[in-house]
């Protein structure tokens, strides 16, 4: 192999890497995003966590996170608008990406 071929490999290898991270951050944020609006709705152990697979769940609906928004923000109906609800997932992403990091 040439110099070349070693440099593009390396790079669409890091590139597969940094979207896998990115994958496993977002999985992360939506879970803890989750287990907060839980928190918000009275819920707890089994009934949380299962309601927190709900909001990764979501996700899945179309590209972005404002899909996990919509459906929180309707469960969430008068305790937290949309814009607390995207300002509370920044400040989880990146929780979830220092998790992330530190499980390495």
């Amino acid at each position: 192999m040439t110099t070349f071929d070693d440099r593009e490999q390396a790079f669409e290898a890091k590139f597969a890497h940094d979207e896998a991270m990115q994958f496993k951050a977002d999985a992360r944020a939506n879970k803890l995003l989750g287990l907060w609006a839980a928190e918000l709705l009275g819920k707890s152990g089994d009934e949380a966590a299962a309601y927190a697979k709900t909001v990764i769940v979501a996700d899945f609906e179309e590209a972005g996170h404002e899909d996990v928004v919509r459906k929180v923000a309707a469960d969430l109906e008068g305790k937290a608008d949309a814009d607390a609800i995207r300002a509370k997932r920044a400040e989880l992403l990146a929780v979830a990406k220092n998790e992330i990091m530190t499980d390495l």
